[in-house]
């Protein structure tokens, strides 16, 4: 098992409190792998349960609180995988919280938005939230050192870092790992729960995704080329979004006019996901696109330092008219920090509109020699 920096947080959450635990996350990251060895080292006793199976599904969505009594009866902690496949989960949650707030319960769900749907409401206050992601570089270094993470950036940048991906020896066994993912996986949650009425759109639509991570997205273009509306474009976005699949980083403006401010980048969780989309894993150097798959490892690494470590940052990028531009800036405790990402260039000239603009804002470079710090 590799180890995860939830692991930690989670497990004294569990000890120390009786709300439940709800674990967000894309499909093949680890989230069963982690409860599973979770449990294996809490002095209780669990019951596990997939809410793929239809007797279990079937007590957890009655609303009947003497079955879910049965159910867990002699149990002192309940885990629920993919619990958003179970109807009314939140509202049968909240019943079985109420009733019985010594039981702890871990639910684990791979798309946010159903799980959040039917858990919001019943469960205001009664939840511990997280996320866990594709192994962090933060992760890596728990059990390697900088040289050796170094080493494997090259690697980082063409396969991803899916825990059985990294575990893979060979390229062709990550390749054929990745395209049964992606193929199996990716767009299952959207397409069963979103009632999606084009399957081949949405995924030509995230082809066309995957060749634009680094520059700014147009709904419209995208729209007319795919023959959808823009604002169905929007919506599959959205959800691909709420999935795991991408995210978005919108443009940082203080209302100046020179500053650009209506189209996000769109960035992918996962680089093998996205280099599977457009079926190239070729070595960096005979690459055209070394610099938009630095930017979005850069970004999502980022990303996965902040939420691990539980601190809250405005994300964004920076562009002017004019074409002087960031790559990316992050806003936090009334500090403004912006970063210039490039591989291997070891200086960075600062925008001068954003020196000008913006004279108390630190600026620094993150290239391959110092890129650990930026995100562990």
């Amino acid at each position: 098992m590799i180890p995860r920096l939830l692991f930690e947080e989670i497990k004294s959450r569990v000890l120390s409190s009786n709300k439940i635990i709800v674990l967000y996350g894309p499909r093949q990251v680890g989230k069963t792998t982690l409860v599973r060895e979770l449990i294996r080292q809490l002095p209780y006793r669990a019951l596990a349960v997939n809410a793929d199976e239809l007797p279990y599904s079937n007590v957890l969505s009655s609303r009947d609180l003497a079955q879910m009594r049965l159910l867990v009866e002699g149990y002192e902690l309940l885990f629920i995988d993919e619990a958003q496949r179970i109807p009314d989960v939140g509202l049968n949650l909240k019943i079985l919280h109420d009733a019985l707030p010594e039981l702890k319960i871990i639910a684990t769900g791979s798309s946010s938005f159903e799980l959040a749907n039917r858990t919001r409401e019943p469960l205001t206050g009664r939840t511990w939230t997280y996320e866990l992601y594709p192994i962090s570089v933060g992760e890596m270094l728990q059990e390697q050192n900088t040289f050796f993470v170094q080493q494997r950036l090259d690697e980082l940048l063409r396969f991803g870092s899916y825990p059985d991906t990294l575990q893979l020896a060979g390229a062709a066994d990550k390749v054929r790992y990745l395209r049964e993912l992606s193929s199996a996986y990716l767009y299952k949650d959207v397409l069963e729960m979103a009632s999606i009425r084009y399957a081949d759109k949405l995924q030509k639509m995230l082809r066309l995704l995957a060749f634009q991570i680094g520059s700014e997205v147009s709904l419209n273009e995208l729209g007319n080329t795919l023959g959808m509306s823009k604002d169905t474009v929007a919506t599959y976005i959205d959800l691909l979004e709420k999935a795991f699949v991408i995210f978005r980083l919108s443009a940082f403006s203080r209302n100046l006019r020179k500053e650009i401010t209506k189209m996000d980048k769109i960035y992918f969780y996962d680089l093998g996901i996205r280099n599977v989309l457009i079926d190239n894993f070729s070595p960096l150097d005979l690459r055209t696109d070394v610099g938009a798959l630095w930017e979005n490892f850069l970004i999502v690494e980022r990303r996965k330092r902040h939420a691990y470590a539980g601190t809250f940052t405005n994300s964004y990028f920076w562009r002017t008219y004019t074409g002087a531009e960031l790559d990316y800036v992050e806003e936090a405790n009334g500090q403004l920090l912006g970063f210039e990402f490039k591989l291997t260039s070891k200086k960075a000239k600062i925008p001068t509109a954003w020196e000008t603009n913006y004279p108390s804002a630190h600026f620094e470079l993150i290239n391959r020699d110092n890129f650990i710090s930026f995100v562990r």
